[in-house]
């Protein structure tokens, strides 16, 4: 379980405090370096809660050592989440779930966290292809409702897995604002898999355990079902099931479509329709999603960075397929007196075009920053000194 990180070799000096100081040890190109991601869960001893976070890995390039050797010298003590510094460590709980608890009896006799997490932004309007979907999940997922349009109540009195859904209501929101403010890693640590469902997703041919096998089995750590376009629409050539497949990870479009296959969208590339994350993926995508855009358009053709080989490990279920009905409920949610589902497209299209300026604003800083701290050590570091024999 890894996520990424951009380092240069570098070097680990402990101090007489015990902290750890860094140095660049080499001033080759810039390398990649893959650091453990370490998440509890509710089944965690006392002593392990108070290891909240992953401790750093220190790595020393030795002298006259090639790039690719490098030695672990030590890991520092991992810290106390902020707010947490006054208790004491073996108290400390960073983590929580979903799963629904009984306000009587043993805590220790409550029904066991549940394996998956199923979240669907929905509107009431929808409810019976809602419901279809719900009972493609078995009673592995615990289940979370995102309302758009205030409704809530009313489906409990429709449906009786209803009573033990989670439901949060927050009118006219769109699903990632949902998602930035309820599926927090540290919320849905206890889970395998978390799936960011639309609402109108066709299921007849689905099978949510089946699923799950599959991606198990082909190390799928983001993915999503294949698309019945001859039942539903599609936006990407990728996403399109294939027949007599259980999983592919590139699209076989000609020249126009997929100039480069090894490009997104043409390969490891899913959308933001339908995304299932593995637990660790989705660590690293909650963190990619901005605050402020709330389409979440562009964050799918950025995914790729939350795991280590894209073009492997991100790809589409063609054995458990969906077809995408397009629905636009959503856009109904727009002001009629200023343009409804017009200008609810237009902001979609905004957020694309800021989102996508974002990413490459901030790839070209810390591209400055490394090159300012590459030259800066550069006039700091003596030369080597001359051969034997030299003049």
């Amino acid at each position: 379980m890894q996520l990424p990180c951009y380092a240069f070799p570098w070097s680990a000096v402990g101090n007489n405090a015990g902290n750890i100081t860094t140095a660049f040890s080499a001033t080759n190109i810039l390398g990649r370096f893959w650091v453990p991601f370490i998440s509890n869960n509710n089944t965690s001893s006392a002593a392990d809660q108070g290891n909240t976070t992953a401790p750093p890995v220190v790595l020393q390039q030795q002298p006259n050592a090639t790039n690719s050797e490098v030695t672990v010298l030590a890991a520092k003590p991992a810290a106390k989440p902020t707010g947490a510094e006054r208790l004491p460590p073996n108290i400390v709980v960073s983590e929580t779930d979903l799963h629904l608890r009984r306000l009587w009896g043993n805590p220790r006799e409550d029904t066991p966290v549940r394996k998956y997490l199923l979240t669907l932004t929905v509107g009431y309007s929808e409810k019976a292809n809602v419901n279809a979907t719900v009972h493609k999940f078995s009673d592995d997922f615990d289940v979370m409702l995102f309302h758009y349009d205030g409704c809530t109540t009313e489906w409990d009195a429709d449906f009786e897995w209803s009573k033990e859904a989670i439901h949060v209501s927050a009118r006219k929101q769109a699903k990632w604002w949902y998602a930035k403010r309820f599926l927090h890693p540290s919320v849905v640590a206890p889970y395998d898999y978390v799936f960011l469902w639309d609402e109108d997703l066709n299921v007849d041919f689905f099978d949510a355990d089946e699923y799950v096998r599959l991606v198990r089995k082909h190390g799928l750590e983001i993915s999503q079902p294949g698309l019945d376009i001859t039942r539903g629409k599609k936006t990407y050539d990728v996403t399109i099931r294939r027949n007599g497949s259980e999983v592919h990870r590139n699209t076989v479009g000609g020249p126009g479509n997929c100039t480069d296959v090894h490009q997104r969208p043409c390969s490891g590339f899913v959308e933001v329709m339908a995304p299932v994350f593995s637990r660790e993926a989705w660590a690293c995508a909650w963190h990619m999603v901005q605050n402020d855009l709330i389409h979440g358009w562009g964050l799918d053709h950025n995914f790729w960075r939350c795991v280590e080989e894209p073009e492997e490990q991100i790809g589409v279920v063609d054995a458990q397929y969906v077809a995408h009905r397009a629905v636009p409920t959503l856009g109904r949610q727009g002001n009629p007196e200023t343009g409804g589902g017009g200008k609810v497209r237009a902001r979609a299209w905004r957020e694309f075009s800021d989102f996508r300026a974002r990413m490459i604003n901030a790839e070209r800083a810390a591209q400055r920053e490394a090159a300012a701290s590459l030259a800066a050590l550069h006039h700091l570091t003596p030369p080597p000194p001359p051969p034997p024999g030299s003049k």
